[in-house]
């Protein structure tokens, strides 16, 4: 289960960026690529691409958009849990809940596809049109 504050802060953080920043006319896609940062942090920075692919995992490296440094963490060194699959689930449920109710869940939904994973591993699609 997600927690209040968790999904709050999340909340505000995707807020603030598409609130103070355009995405550029040739988005097709975006990717949500997750870091581990060590000591049970860890890192979601939004990508936009300009092409989507099922079978090209590298899409993503066709940005023109990012949020750069400008990322979401989670510490979950309070968790009973605190491996990298957790914080996955817990990143996955958070941005689920968002495309149910969040103030851009319209525009985040509207690209081709919305993939997310670990930078050094697969993506999974969150949503795909």
């Amino acid at each position: 289960m997600i927690q209040p504050e968790v999904y709050n802060e999340f909340e505000s953080w995707i807020d603030y960026l598409l609130d103070n920043n355009t995405m550029p006319e040739d988005t097709r896609a975006l990717c949500l690529n997750l870091y581990d940062d060590g000591d049970n942090i860890y890192s979601l920075q939004i990508v936009a691409a300009n092409r989507y692919s099922d079978t090209d995992s590298d899409w993503p490296c066709d940005e023109v958009w990012s949020s750069g440094e400008d990322i979401f963490r989670i510490d979950i060194s309070d968790e009973e849990d605190k491996n990298r699959q957790h914080a996955y689930d817990i990143f996955k449920e958070i941005v689920a809940e968002y495309l149910l109710e969040g103030k851009y869940s319209g525009l985040l939904t509207s690209y081709l596809a919305l993939d997310m994973g670990y930078v050094d591993g697969e993506l999974e699609i969150i949503y795909k049109a």
